[in-house]
């Protein structure tokens, strides 16, 4: 709209250029009456028009420049004659065809022609009435054509509807006026003055800044209640623009100011401090050098440092940018480059350190001892990669920390738990908002050492999304050939990590990415046996608790047997953190006794125990005597440690079914399956009438059914237990078995034999049947732990009946014919 207003504009020039013309911009209702009596001929002249199009009653200056419109102008402008005005299709065609023309056009009279300073000719026409072309009569001097006039069809008189599209043209009119800048202000006074409102509508659709051909399709509409709405569309689409670019301007106008002020600040400021003496960003780069000097970074280091310095004075310090580098030239320097600490090499003092903080655990305690002996004989190794893998509890993070003490090295603990975006590893590249260093860097740093002992807690819990895989980038952090450059994305430069120690924990070994298991040295920790959970209860968690509850060793006395008694009737795991919390609860009882002055026992019995902790959580397993016949003692292992369990089989008439209950998983359904075909296919050898299983079922039953159970572990005492159900034999008495079987009879080795072991001394197992080649399990443990059990060792299932099923009948015997 903001080009037709300044066609208004010129038209008021126009008049203003001679003071005796003869026509007024704007019209009231009377001058629109007789303009529709204009008598239009039947044949007029065309006029086309490049860039407009004329509507009734509309005053509008147009440019001439073609000779046959400076013809057509200059030979009926004396003659006060009407011309034909349409509008061409292309406005970039010099010499349109008739063709090029639309055939809806506007009658119009010249008003004046006007000679511009620059000897240009533009003339000051008035929209008569509208037209349509029926047929060209001539083509030169200029193009003529027979006609015939178009009426508006206007609205019948109040119509409130058209009233209403009225005013909001005007409206919106004045409103676009208002948020244009390319329209002065007095077009306002223009709209506002206008009466006839089809005039309103023409003088609107006229000078709006709408496309030719949205103008063209205008004009064509015959009702102007039709060409009102259409109108509308377009001046609500043109507000919405104009509204949204002021917006824009708007904010980016905020923007600037705030920056400008900000720099203004800033100048002032700077002013301020050269004033008092010095200059704080000059003092803080200058600080940065001087902290650089002293850092044992190396050569290729020590230039990126000062080249990031230096780009550090180029930046604006009013910019976020600033901000970024200056944060990323301070984790360079908090970094420990070539800082290391000096390793303690006294052996003993280690092994002594080691002892006291950690009761057993042999084998990791033996691992760093080796790697202090040669780092002491070599004065130089990389640094191995530990993984301990066991249960909760057992002491894997504490250890860590043990081992820091031993070197006499920083500790670092990061826990891995949950953990699945690749770049708490690697971190984010500086460009990112808030970027930072990976967690290995970060962890670093606070540590100020670059040969920390650095616990990795709980590998197996590393997590995996759409951000990355977390282990694929701990690859290169735990590989001894490669974590001398790692490469972290915010520092963008590599850092030496082969002195750091790392010591992985983890409670399964299965979970861990294979390839990163490969680069770790795994240790097996198991569970602690009764005696070693009383000796670490001694040395550890009673003094740990009694000085956390303020208590003196004369407070409290527990004696091995009370504590035996907690272990077994309060406790049920394979570490002792359980055991830890129970003392805790203890201690707080005595403590509360102490604080109000009641008198009590310094040497808890077991009905003091009883009274504090209540009844027993956990039953002990005992062994459940051999008087029935199918009823096997098996041994298992689970997260917690190993327990015993009872394998049950019973006969009942039928069609030779298998049924197996008790929450077993699939891998324990199929040694069921296993064994009972082993049984059929041996039932001659085992003196047993093959019809029984034909017409009578069997029904395998683990007890404790809301446990979870599986694993083939128990497939020998599937086995023994059917065999025992089938002949009625006794099975031998204190006997307890664990081992795998296969259809042909082998019996084949299992895990968790320490834990197993342990189990079967707590429920007064006295024989183990042990796979053969479980021997070596055996051999390694200590024999304190072996004392009172006889090992039977098999090779195949018959072996394992042999030894466990007596030639004595259960009392009772059924018979199954």
């Amino acid at each position: 709209m903001g080009q037709g207003f300044n066609n208004l504009e010129r038209t008021f020039i126009a008049a203003s250029i001679n003071e005796e013309a003869d026509f007024i911009p704007l019209i009231t209702d009377e001058d629109e009456e007789s303009l529709n009596k204009t008598d239009v001929p039947d044949t007029i002249p065309l006029l086309p028009l490049r860039n407009s199009v004329m509507f009734p009653g509309v005053v509008i200056p147009i440019s001439v420049g073609r000779d046959k419109s400076l013809k057509l102008i200059r030979d009926f402008y004396k003659k006060d004659k009407i011309i034909g005005t349409v509008a061409q299709k292309d406005p970039n065609l010099d010499e349109p065809a008739f063709t090029d023309l639309y055939k809806t056009g506007t009658a119009a009279q010249i008003l004046r022609i006007l000679e511009m300073p620059d000897g240009s000719t533009s003339v000051i026409i008035q929209g008569k009435k509208r037209f349509t072309i029926e047929s060209v009569v001539e083509s030169e001097p200029y193009f003529t054509a027979r006609i015939k006039p178009l009426e508006d069809i206007r609205p019948v008189k109040k119509d409130n509807e058209f009233d209403a599209i009225v005013g909001s043209l005007k409206d919106l009119s004045l409103k676009i006026i208002q948020l244009s800048t390319n329209i002065p202000p007095e077009a306002s006074f223009a709209v506002r003055n206008i009466e006839s409102s089809s005039f309103l509508i023409n003088f609107i659709s006229s000078n709006s800044d709408i496309k030719l051909h949205e103008k063209q399709r205008l004009l064509e509409f015959d009702e102007l209640k039709k060409r009102g709405m259409a109108l509308l569309e377009y001046l609500n689409r043109e507000v919405q623009m104009l509204q949204l670019k002021l917006d824009i301007q708007t904010k980016t106008k905020l923007d600037l100011d705030q920056q400008q002020r900000e720099y203004f600040l800033h100048q002032q400021m700077k002013t301020i401090q050269d004033e008092l003496g010095g200059n704080s960003l000059d003092q803080e780069i200058e600080e940065f050098r001087k902290k650089g000097k002293k850092k044992k970074w190396g050569k290729e280091v020590h230039n990126i440092f000062n080249k990031e310095v230096d780009k550090l004075l180029r930046v604006n310090p009013a910019t976020g940018e600033y901000s970024v580098q200056v944060n990323y030239l301070q984790t360079l320097l908090d970094l420990p480059w070539n800082e290391y600490t000096k390793d303690n090499f006294d052996l003993k003092r280690a092994q002594k350190i080691l002892d006291k903080d950690h009761f057993g655990l042999e084998k990791v305690k033996d691992r760093i001892l080796e790697h202090l002996a040669v780092l002491k004989l070599k004065g130089d190794l990389k640094s191995p990669i530990l993984c301990l893998i066991g249960p909760p509890g057992v002491g894997k993070t504490s250890l860590g920390k043990s081992v820091a003490k031993a070197l006499n090295r920083k500790y670092v603990r990061m826990s891995l738990g949950g953990l699945h975006d690749e770049a708490e590893i690697r971190g984010h590249r500086k460009t990112y908002i808030g970027a930072m260093p990976g967690r290995i860097i970060q962890n670093l740093k606070k540590a100020k050492s670059a040969n920390p002992v650095f616990v990795l807690d709980e590998i197996d819990k590393v997590g995996k999304d759409f951000h990355g895989d977390p282990s694929s980038a701990l690859l290169e952090v735990l590989d001894p050939e490669q974590n001398n450059n790692f490469y972290d994305n915010y520092l963008e430069i590599e850092f030496d990590l082969s002195k750091v120690m790392f010591i992985a924990t983890a409670n399964t070994s299965y979970s861990i990415h294979p390839a990163l298991r490969d680069r770790m040295e795994t240790i097996d920790l198991s569970g602690y046996i009764l005696e070693e959970k009383v000796e670490i209860a001694k040395r550890h968690l009673i003094p740990k608790q009694l000085k956390d509850h303020g208590l003196t060793k004369s407070n409290l006395i527990l004696s091995k047997s009370i504590l035996e008694f907690i272990i077994d009737n309060y406790t049920r795991e394979s570490g002792v953190r359980e055991l830890d919390k129970t003392v805790a609860k203890i201690a707080r009882i005595i403590a509360r006794k102490i604080a109000l002055e009641e008198k009590y026992d310094k040497t808890l019995n077991k009905d003091d125990i009883i009274k504090i902790l209540g009844s027993p959580k956990y039953l002990k397993e005992k062994y459940a005597g051999n008087e029935f016949a199918g009823v096997v003692t098996g041994l298992a292992w689970t997260s917690v440690g190993g327990e015993i369990l009872f394998v049950e089989t019973s006969l009942s008439k039928g069609k030779g079914t298998l049924t197996v209950t008790g929450n077993l998983g699939d891998v324990m359904k199929e040694s069921a399956v296993i064994a009972l075909e082993y049984v059929k296919s041996h039932a001659d050898i085992l003196s047993i009438n093959p019809d029984i299983f034909e017409k009578w079922n069997f029904h395998v039953h683990v007890p404790e059914g809301a446990i979870p159970k599986d694993g083939p572990s128990a497939g020998i005492t599937m086995v023994s237990s059917i065999a025992s159900a089938a002949t009625q034999r006794k099975v031998k008495g204190s006997l307890a078995m664990t081992g795998e079987i296969t259809l042909r009879g082998k019996v084949l080795p299992v895990g968790g034999i320490k834990e197993k072991i342990l189990a079967a001394k707590r429920a007064d197992i006295k024989e183990i049947i042990l796979s053969v080649e479980n021997k070596k399990d055996i051999e390694e443990i200590n024999e304190i732990y072996l004392k009172g059990l006889k090992f039977h060792y098999v090779n195949n299932v018959m072996e394992v009946l042999d030894i466990a099923l007596l030639k004595q009948k259960v009392a009772n015997a059924r018979k199954f014919e």
